[in-house]
This record gives C-alpha cells, sequence and structure tokens, in this order.
C-alpha cells in the first residue's frame, strides 16, 4: 500500500488501530497503514507519527 504524505483537500489524517490475531495495527484514512505490532502502544506510537507528519512503518520505507 502506497504512503501518502498529503491528505486531499479537506482529508484529516484519521487514524485507528485495528487488531489482527495476536497482533495490532496503526491505519489511516488516507490509505497509509504501519506495521503490525505486538504491542498496541508501538501501534499507537507509529499513527502518532503518522500524523505528526513522519514517516514510520513499514508502508512509510
Amino acid at each position: 500500500m502506497a504512503h501518502q504524505d498529503d491528505p486531499a483537500p479537506g482529508q484529516q489524517h484519521l487514524t485507528t488501530t485495528v487488531e489482527q490475531g495476536r497482533f495490532c495495527v496503526a491505519r489511516c484514512a488516507c490509505g497509509w497503514r504501519g506495521p503490525a505490532r505486538r504491542a498496541r502502544s508501538l501501534a499507537r506510537a507509529d499513527a502518532e507519527g503518522h500524523t505528526a507528519g513522519g514517516i514510520t512503518g513499514a508502508a512509510g520505507a
């Protein structure tokens, strides 16, 4: 999935975390997706880094 730094006009970076079995993944409305993490706190940190403008996670590599 491609990383998009700038959302479309009027679109905000709205992040959530999603449980996938033993892992947690951060996702954003712009299409960004972080790496699968075992710790929810790390997935939340990935999401915070994304909304702050930093490129984190596998999708940003």
